[in-house]
């Protein structure tokens, strides 16, 4: 039997995980001295709320070894794999998480992934994996092919401040762009775990106008892409965007993804996002 872990930094939401059948684990959000599980005890909406109250910014912690570990010990049986779908070790500590859990149980195999992705590109690789495990496709080759995946995503981001990214010092080479410029409405890409800025312009109405001409221009026209859009708190722009893309490119569907409260620490509430895979 494979199994296949994620978490909520992949979007999907908690109900639709648990149907699914994946091991599903929380990130962990921090407002001053309390925590919140964001799996139980914290969503989006709760944590916006949170936001707009908070004097100071809050904080993210990945899921400690310790929540692996019970899930390690039901699946880690023999003839069993474990396959761990985890968001960029660049931009969550994740990845260590569950490898340092994993050393506990030497006998169990168990392979953690580092998918260099976070939000929708993550969603669709852990779905992905459902797929193919369901077909009977073997571990190696899962593996494989998510490493693949990983390469091959390609994502834009509109943020409505550069504030939280730049105080929870996940800007990367967008750093250039703080300052005079906070005003500006940059299109960032997320790649190997930290922004990186595309473009900037004056309006958030230009910025949303120009990330759907790189989607037209960029996305190839399959089901492969696995075209998905995804929004903090912008719930109408995103679902206008998802139909828009679904008739232009004709799928049967665009899925719309709630970002997560360990995103939105980082991109603030209003971002808007596309993510697809090239070929």
């Amino acid at each position: 039997m494979i199994k296949i872990f994620a978490d909520t930094t992949s979007s999907i939401p908690v109900d639709v995980a648990k149907s699914l059948g994946l091991v599903y684990l929380p990130q962990i959000i921090i407002f001053g001295e309390k925590t919140y599980r964001d799996d139980t005890e914290l969503d989006t909406a709760m944590f916006l709320n949170l936001l707009k109250s908070s004097s100071a910014l809050p904080k993210t912690a990945a899921p400690p070894p310790a929540l692996y570990a019970p899930y390690y010990e039901e699946y880690g049986k023999p003839g069993n794999t474990i396959i761990v779908i985890c968001p960029s070790a660049n931009q969550s500590g994740t990845v260590r998480s569950a490898s340092v859990a994993a050393q506990d149980f030497p006998n169990a195999d168990i392979r953690v992934i580092d998918s260099r992705s976070i939000g929708a590109g993550l969603a669709s690789m852990v779905l992905k994996s459902l797929d193919w495990v369901k077909a009977g496709v073997e571990a190696d080759t899962i593996v494989q092919r998510l490493e693949n995946m990983s390469l091959r995503e390609d994502n834009y981001f509109v943020v409505d401040t550069l504030e939280y990214l730049h105080k929870g010092g996940r800007i990367g080479s967008a750093q250039a762009l703080v300052g005079g410029l906070l005003q500006v409405k940059p299109i960032l890409t997320n790649r190997g775990g930290s922004a990186s800025p595309v473009e900037s312009q004056r309006t958030q109405k230009r910025a949303v106008a120009r990330l759907k001409e790189l989607v037209f221009e960029k996305c190839p026209p399959t089901s492969e892409s696995m075209l998905g859009v995804m929004h903090g708190d912008a719930l109408e722009l995103a679902s206008s965007l998802a139909q828009e893309f679904q008739a232009h490119f004709g799928f049967p569907e665009v899925p719309v993804y709630n970002l997560p409260p360990a995103f939105l620490v980082h991109a603030g509430p209003g971002v808007i996002g596309v993510s697809f895979f090239t070929n």
